[in-house]
């Protein structure tokens, strides 16, 4: 995990290696300012020497102010390179999710991503800051510190010996027990997160059936859990300070105790013991130990809330793609052609919880094939392995002649285009979203695919036509209206194979036929896949497949199948009578 998180530092290694160099630099003249501070004590004010305070004293400024340089700097680069490693880690994550299959993100969730490059990535930020600042700073100073204490008095040092390890003890149990409340606070957040997005997403329809209070109670819900949770390991927490703080007045009491025992014995001579001086170095060197004990507990405190984060990050960054390209791709799709053998399907890749089941069938290049169906009977499933989006468990899929798994995933989707069940619009344009079919078409072109789609005439009837600014998720134009510029986008790709996934489910039955005719007259080489919940929108097709439960029941024209299969014929009658009434 730390190596393939250290990889994301990159160009600010530089900054990160600079950090401690100089807190290094700092923890020395803060370390070496009490030493000379003591003696000009000893030396200086005890003796009246004013020669030696004024010495010391022009030392101890410079030595201030080389700390404050170093320390400035230390600020400056530290905040540079977290901050840098953050752009990175999102960086590296959002580009390793596009790769992602449809499978890799069912596996994580949409509002689970959005956690991980949002909050996580934030507590990563802050956690590396502290690393590489902090984390150098109170070692360094706890080590330096105790060395000039053991210099100073060997025996006194021992006081500290004798409260560090109690120390580590509290930090470690503190530590232990709130590192599974984090992880556990962490996964809450994704489900908070999920709520609110489809809430958000759904916001029409929570009004419309007046489930505002459902809602509330739902999301409260979810944040009582992360409250008690928090609550919990800020319990936890919360010892730290009153641990520490025992910890410093014991040792700063016990110093002073003995301190002063020793310096009326040696009567204050720096050559016979222990002096006024040295017992003031003792207690900052102290003061600084104890300090910095107590920034450490919150390094491991950030830490621990972080490496949860770590944890989440790393297994987003370490995820493959399920789906891979061959070692020696084929980057031409030869035709339309597709062809289905013996396929199954599984959502979990097991052979045993089929969605799909032995599917075959043939569709020549050019022609039209409708896809009729239940809810729930695999009809986008079966689509989707056209385009690979999933591979399939069992069988093979052929387009072209060529499995698609023997492809370049690019160059195989660029020549199937997909209207997908749920279509998605981007703010943007309409020209910008057209553009995601085609990032270099003209204007004439992407009027003639919006003609084609029948989406110019209610383009032209909007003020700025084609420059209308679309609100993200298209949500100023119509359900119809989002899924004709989706069509026209599709067609911009100029794709051998075209699938409307229930694409035209939202607009009327004349502008449907308006569509399919346009299909037929201006790219009849194009293979056209519908699938659809009315006959009239593929009745025309040269076949039709019926699909029930994940089997394909029957396969012909509607000819053929009306009257001869029963779940085709149920569902003609049912809209033919229907709309006769």
């Amino acid at each position: 995990m730390i190596k393939r998180l250290s990889k994301c530092i990159r160009e600010y290694k530089k900054a990160s290696i600079l950090t401690p160099l100089f807190v290094s630099l700092e923890v020395v003249m803060e370390v070496i300012i009490p030493y000379y501070m003591g003696k000009m004590l000893d030396y200086g004010v005890n003796l009246g020497d004013m020669n030696y305070i004024v010495k010391v004293g022009i030392m101890l400024v410079v030595f201030c102010i080389m700390s404050l340089v170093f320390g400035a700097l230390a600020g400056k680069y530290a905040a540079y390179a977290s901050a840098g490693f953050s752009k990175n880690l999102r960086h590296d994550m959002f580009h390793n999710v596009q790769s992602f299959s449809f499978s890799n993100i069912d596996k994580f969730s949409v509002s689970s991503l959005v956690t991980r490059l949002t909050t996580d990535v934030t507590n990563m930020q802050n956690a590396y800051q502290m690393i590489i600042r902090i984390a150098v700073r109170s070692p360094l100073m706890i080590v330096f510190s105790l060395i000039m204490a053991i210099r100073i008095s060997p025996r006194l040092s021992l006081i500290f010996l004798a409260v560090l390890p109690l120390l580590a003890l509290g930090l470690y149990y503190i530590v232990t027990h709130a590192h599974p409340i984090f992880e556990r606070v962490f996964k809450t957040y994704d489900k908070l997160n999920n709520i609110v997005s489809e809430n958000l997403h759904g916001i029409r329809v929570v009004k419309s059936f007046v489930r505002e209070e459902h809602e509330k109670e739902k999301f409260n819900s979810v944040s009582d859990k992360i409250y008690s949770d928090f609550v919990s390991a800020e319990k936890l927490l919360a010892f730290n300070a009153p641990l520490m703080q025992t910890a410093a007045y014991t040792t700063m009491l016990l110093i002073s105790w003995f301190g002063a025992k020793l310096i009326v014995s040696t009567g204050n001579v720096p050559e016979a013991g222990l002096t006024t001086g040295d017992l003031v170095i003792l207690m900052t060197y102290a003061m600084q130990i104890l300090m910095n004990l107590m920034m450490l507990s919150m390094i491991f405190v950030m830490i621990t809330m972080s490496r949860a984060s770590a944890e989440r990050i790393s297994e987003v960054l370490s995820e493959e793609s399920s789906l891979k390209n061959p070692e020696n791709p084929v980057t031409e799709v030869k035709d339309g052609s597709v062809e289905f053998d013996n396929v199954g399907f599984s959502y979990k890749n097991d052979e045993n919880k089929l969605c799909l089941k032995d599917a075959s069938f043939k569709i020549e290049s050019g022609e039209t094939v409708g896809i009729i169906g239940s809810t729930g009977s695999s009809k986008s499933t079966l689509v989707q392995l056209i385009a690979r989006l999933y591979d399939v468990t069992t069988g093979s899929v052929k387009v072209g002649g060529v499995d698609v798994r023997d492809y370049d995933l690019d160059a195989l989707r660029e020549k199937v285009a997909m209207v997908l069940q749920k279509n998605v619009l981007f703010s943007g344009t309409i020209k910008d979203n057209l553009r995601w079919g085609n990032p270099n078409a003209t204007d004439e072109e992407m009027k003639e695919a919006c003609v084609l789609a029948q989406a110019d005439p209610f383009i032209q009837t909007f003020e700025d036509g084609y420059d209308t600014y679309i609100e993200q998720g298209g949500t100023n134009v119509s359900g119809g209206q989002k899924q004709r510029i989706c069509i026209a986008r599709s067609l911009l790709k100029k794709p051998k194979i075209l699938i409307l996934d229930d694409s035209t489910s939202a607009v009327d039955t004349q502008t449907d036929a308006l569509i399919r005719k346009g299909f037929a007259d201006y790219i009849p080489e194009t293979t056209k896949i519908i699938i659809a919940q009315r006959i009239s929108s593929v009745e025309h097709a040269d076949k039709i497949i019926v699909l029930d439960e994940g089997k394909i029941e029957n396969i012909g024209t509607h000819e053929e199948l009306l009257g001869k299969d029963p779940i085709y014929t149920e569902v003609y009658n049912s809209q033919t009578k229907g709309g006769k009434a």
